[in-house]
């Protein structure tokens, strides 16, 4: 299994009462998926080809991140289907959890602008960080 993304918190990040702002959870949990699929697929994959559209993101928002936090980003493969698969977060501030959420992603061929099956080597990759 990979390890954990460490989160860089700016000061952009922040809304006026200093906690990382609610809309910026979904850049930190899309940093982590980047990450994971960088390193499952490498750097000469085919995303115009094989790629993913987001379908759907959740957040439960547990504890505040604020600027002087070093988050780190745990993902975790919910569910596999044919042509979509669901991702699990966990953001962790000194071993505590603070936020969690999910991301459903479908596979797509922008080139022929359709959904694809679940391409066998991302599949596999997949099945490595399943629940």
């Amino acid at each position: 299994m990979l390890g954990a993304v460490k989160i860089q918190v700016r000061f952009s990040d922040l809304d006026v009462l200093g906690h990382v702002n609610n809309n910026v959870y979904l850049s930190f949990f899309e940093i982590a998926r980047v990450h994971y699929f960088g390193h499952m697929l490498g750097e000469n994959w085919n995303w115009t080809t094989n790629g993913v559209i987001l379908a759907k993101n959740n957040v439960e928002y547990l504890k505040p991140v604020l600027l002087s936090h070093e988050p780190y980003v745990t993902l975790f493969v919910d569910y596999i289907g044919t042509k979509s698969f669901s991702l699990n977060y966990e953001l962790h501030v000194n071993g505590k959890l603070h936020t969690t959420g999910g991301s459903t992603l479908v596979c797509f061929d922008a080139s022929i602008n359709e959904t694809i099956s679940i391409p066998e080597v991302m599949k596999e990759e997949l099945l490595k960080l399943k629940n």
